[in-house]
């Protein structure tokens, strides 16, 4: 088979989807190399290196309008490429792909544009909404990365459940190694970390709920007095945490790593294993990729009930009321002072973490590619 990419996030996103992106394509490469690929993309990096043919806008016209390429013009060059299945990696597949005679299964991650609109530009939900609604509608097959976005699929925009296939994602397979105590402590040392933090990875949005976290330390205050590490950025919703922090004696207590320096994406794993925990107390995601990248890497995850949650953790997480500080603190309190709670689930995190391994999800994602053989 011929199979073609939207790599557009391969080469331009160093997290997330592109995370997604290079994690997939690189284990359908090692595990099925009898197929051929080939990557599709406005321009090219050193984010992703890769032998794989890429095919660039090439025409003037398609070099200055590189979005309208990707969303359009690229089906032509599907075509002369003798493309059998395109597969567009995160929501989306080029308008007029379903006359071109080429196959198409498209990644859906979320609709979480769906469900909180009001933390995005109502332009931007408007173009996310015609995109997704396009790609589900005409694709031969649909991907969800879990459950519950199969069921949001089903729930709005009324994808037949015979369309749709649930193939887990995996994550960088870096994290899949222990490092020696020794490089850990070196790690923290050189970036001035504590030697015992708790850890938060991702956006600084409401939805993530850091503030919860941080109300959360303050009911700790005199008992649990260990500092929150956060990798991550934003803008408003990082001041009002900043805002609280200082009017709470707490702004000591929370190292902003993304201010001090940026980490080399090797170094992630560190941050994970020199980590108490991750919390990650997020009220709703796709699939919550921090969860699985601290499963990899021994480090206990506190996490939310409902949502997702449950499929990416398992029974290797303590799950909270994201929406109760309280239920938070508790959690924290109970992982610092059992350490046989950490240790249990250090052991059952790294069993569960083998249903997402990369050979396992490049198989899922091959299986749904012969359905269209």
């Amino acid at each position: 088979m011929k199979i073609g990419f939207d790599a557009k996030r391969a080469f331009q996103n160093n997290t997330g989807l592109g995370n997604y992106s290079r994690t997939l394509i690189s284990s359908l490469v090692t595990d099925f190399p009898g197929e051929e690929y080939f990557l599709f993309a406005p321009k090219q990096t050193k984010m992703f290196n890769t032998n794989l043919p890429v095919f660039l806008p090439e025409k003037k016209i398609h070099r200055w309008l590189k979005s309208i390429w990707r969303s359009r013009w690229v089906v032509d060059d599907l075509k002369r490429e003798h493309i059998n299945i395109y597969h567009g990696l995160s929501h989306e597949l080029p308008f007029g792909i379903h006359n071109s005679g080429v196959k198409s299964i498209v990644t859906m991650h979320d609709l979480i544009f769906e469900r909180y609109p009001r933390q995005y530009n109502p332009i931007d939900v408007l173009t996310y909404r015609r995109k997704a609604k396009y790609a589900c509608r005409y694709a031969d097959l649909v991907v969800a990365i879990s459950e519950q976005t199969r069921q949001d699929l089903i729930s709005f925009y009324q994808v037949p459940e015979e369309k749709i296939r649930v193939v887990y994602q995996s994550c960088d397979p870096i994290f899949e190694t222990m490092l020696p105590l020794d490089e850990v402590a070196a790690f923290k040392q050189k970036y001035q970390l504590p030697d015992q933090y708790f850890l938060y990875v991702g956006s600084l949005i409401e939805r993530k709920n850091l503030l919860g976290i941080v109300k959360a330390m303050k009911m700790l205050q005199g008992k649990v007095d260990i500092p929150l590490v956060v990798l991550g950025s934003g803008k408003k919703y990082k001041q009002k945490v900043q805002q609280y922090l200082k009017d709470n004696q707490l702004a000591e207590q929370v190292i902003f790593l993304n201010e001090r320096v940026r980490l080399a994406n090797a170094e992630l794993p560190l941050l994970y294993q020199g980590a108490v925990g991750l919390l990650y107390p997020s009220l709703f995601e796709g699939f919550g990729i921090p969860i699985l990248e601290a499963l990899w890497s021994g480090t206990p995850v506190i996490t939310s009930t409902g949502s997702c949650f449950g499929e990416t953790a398992g029974d290797a997480a303590l799950y909270v009321d994201p929406l109760l500080p309280d239920s938070i603190a508790q959690a924290m309190q109970q992982l610092i002072t059992y350490p046989e709670v950490g240790s249990n689930l250090r052991k059952k995190g790294l069993i569960h973490a083998q249903r997402f391994a990369p050979s396992r999800c490049a198989a899922d994602m091959m299986k749904v590619y012969q359905e269209l053989k």
